[in-house]
């Protein structure tokens, strides 16, 4: 058995049927360059049948009270990482990383049990709740240590898994990120499309680069992980911090299932705080944006200061408080929006250099 090294078989991948040939027919025509090309396997080759190095890959799935939902994703994570093996598309070794974020149901036991019987799954049970992004980076880092490329996706299986092979795929052409964005919205309600569409809107006003219809389910190799972990803020978006990597990236398509379980782990006040920290991890145009309305409110004094003046010139006086109670409850107002502003940039200043850690892990089984 012939085993390439990984650059070697990339290199040469499309020169090995005429490599075969001339083993096997010392006196067949090869020329200068394929005889040295076997010349360079030679002292690694045994027998005229070469096997193509393939990636380990780990599938990193963060879980929060998923119990409903995970013995149909277990069932077909494995089916589908089993026909990857089969079709030699990812390493035998390959394996799925379930990664329990401090949830109160049966979802660590089933994890564990998972893991008795099938030497393809794993569970990291995290000792505490810390949050849908903390838990993805603890899987990520985790898989660190025997993974050359890692996807993540969520418990619920609302992204369609059909779509893997072809990640890998192009992890295999050289992309280090493979992005999944979805289609279109369709399955979505009018008001999940709405806050969603304007929310990817909104970042890009606030200038951060996020991917459009991309939420959570990419490929990362084992660079980008690595990459990736050098970032070290405790406020995690990492739909924008991903992008951030530089390495070379491409995406698939596909339509969004519906959801296996009951309810949303994400409702509303959840994705408002999660684009809240999306804003202040990566733009400071909100600061900026205080300094324009502060500009504006100053040209709005202005104005009225002209129009006092000439009203007091014509002899007619500014007569009632209205006007003077709306101007000071519209300006206190926007104040106090300013102010938040300030102080959400200050609560991320103050969390950070607490440097606390992300995440404490309690068990890992594998």
């Amino acid at each position: 058995m012939v085993v390439l090294p990984p650059i070697f078989s990339k290199k040469y991948q499309s020169l090995l049927p005429l490599q075969l040939q001339c083993v096997n027919n010392p006196f067949s025509a090869c020329s200068f360059h394929q005889k040295k090309v076997i010349l360079q396997v030679s002292h690694v080759c045994d027998d005229s049948e070469i096997k193509m190095e393939t990636s380990t890959l780990a599938i990193i799935v963060p879980c929060y009270n998923e119990e409903t939902v995970l013995p149909q994703t277990n069932q077909q994570l494995l089916g589908l990482l089993g026909d990857m093996m089969h079709d030699r598309l990812v390493g035998e070794n390959s394996y799925i990383l379930y990664v329990d974020d401090g949830s109160g149901d049966q979802t660590w036991s089933m994890i564990a049990g998972f893991g008795q019987v099938n030497d393809h799954v794993r569970g990291l049970k995290l000792a505490a709740n810390v949050g849908h992004q903390n838990a993805l980076m603890a899987g990520l880092e985790t898989a660190l240590e025997d993974a050359d490329v890692t996807i993540s996706i969520d418990a619920d299986l609302q992204d369609d898994i059909q779509v893997i092979p072809e990640m890998v795929r192009k992890f295999d052409n050289g992309c280090d990120i493979v992005y999944g964005v979805r289609r279109s919205r369709d399955t979505d309600s009018w008001f999940k499309r709405t806050t969603a569409q304007g929310f990817y809107r909104f970042m890009r006003l606030m200038g951060v680069k996020t991917v459009y219809n991309h939420a959570d389910f990419r490929l990362m190799s084992r660079r980008a992980v690595t990459a990736l972990k050098g970032y070290e803020e405790r406020n995690l978006f990492l739909r924008g911090l991903v992008p951030q990597l530089g390495y070379r990236s491409d995406q698939v398509f596909y339509d969004r299932l519906q959801r296996q379980g009951d309810e949303s782990k994400y409702p509303f006040g959840k994705m408002l705080s999660f684009a809240v920290d999306g804003v202040t991890s990566f733009s400071v145009r909100p600061l900026r944006l205080i300094f324009d309305l502060g500009v504006f409110f100053l040209l709005i004094s202005l104005a009225i200061l002209v129009y006092v003046i000439v009203a007091l010139a014509d002899g007619r006086g500014v007569q009632g408080w209205a006007s003077i109670m709306l101007s000071i409850w519209f300006v206190g107002g926007c104040l106090l929006i300013c102010l938040s502003v300030i102080a959400a940039y200050i609560g991320r200043i103050y969390t950070e250099g607490k440097h606390r850690p992300r995440y404490n892990i309690e068990k890992y089984i594998k």
